[in-house]
């Protein structure tokens, strides 16, 4: 896969800054990655597997139309379940299975107007020396109270990694995790295809130090928290920009 992102068709729409991003990724059977993708699209795979990832980092800097950033809505911590798919064009996205967010309102807007599963999640972030620690826990209206009155609410997450320092080089596995021009989501009975362009991701090798995550469970993987990555890696961060989306044609002529 190339490194280099095409051009945007049409005019960018929303820029961002993604930083102190951790990617952390396990290998499973595209069988079961399949019935969780857009229709019109199938899994992506590299050496015969698809591949399930859950991504912390901090969005910040955005701005849309070109104008200035947004003060404080426009900066927060995020993690992701993503998936990998292809459509029938041939062009390789993301599929979201989830976003944590920490502030409500990018939460809505991004339900609302591109059909991104954000949920609302009380989150943090935090450095020191070479490990990075993110937590999340989501918040959702409580169905019952548990035992002592507490409610339950939603899945959490905590993850600590370690920036090996290591510079990711000539590493195909790397490129079809990060390399990533556009993302499919189902929205409104249609399946939308969205575009973003960024500089390559700086990356480096990591590790994993602690994992206690309920997120990966919630989107349908239960069993791959309870193993080691097969794939972690780090980048500092890039700056990205994103065109409008739409969405697929119902039946591309043959």
């Amino acid at each position: 896969m190339s490194r280099i992102a095409p051009a945007l068709a049409g005019r960018a729409v929303i820029a961002q800054r993604w930083t102190e991003a951790t990617f952390l990724h396990w290998r499973v059977d595209a069988e079961r990655v399949a019935p969780h993708l857009p229709p019109g699209t199938r899994p992506d795979v590299f050496d015969g597997s698809s591949w399930v990832g859950l991504i912390p980092f901090r969005l910040s800097h955005s701005s849309f139309f070109g104008g200035p950033p947004v003060p404080y809505f426009g900066t927060f911590p995020e993690i992701n379940v993503r998936l990998y798919s292809v459509d029938e064009l041939g062009r390789r996205a993301v599929v979201f299975a989830s976003l944590e967010a920490s502030h409500l309102a990018p939460v809505l807007v991004a339900r609302a107007a591109f059909g991104l599963p954000y949920q609302w999640a009380r989150m943090s972030m935090g450095a020191r020396g070479d490990l990075r620690a993110y937590r999340s826990h989501r918040i959702s209206r409580p169905r019952r109270l548990a035992p002592g009155g507490a409610l339950l609410d939603g899945p959490r997450s905590h993850v600590i990694s370690r920036v090996l320092g290591e510079p990711v080089q000539d590493d195909p596995l790397a490129d079809f995790l990060t390399a990533r021009w556009s993302f499919h989501q189902s929205h409104r009975g249609r399946t939308w295809f969205g575009a973003n362009q960024h500089e390559p991701w700086p990356l480096q090798r990591a590790e994993l130090v602690h994992l206690d995550d309920q997120l990966l469970a919630a989107a349908g993987f239960p069993d791959l928290a309870e193993r080691a990555p097969d794939s972690a890696l780090f980048s500092p961060g890039v700056r990205t920009t994103f065109s409008a989306p739409g969405a697929l044609p119902r039946a591309l002529p043959r």
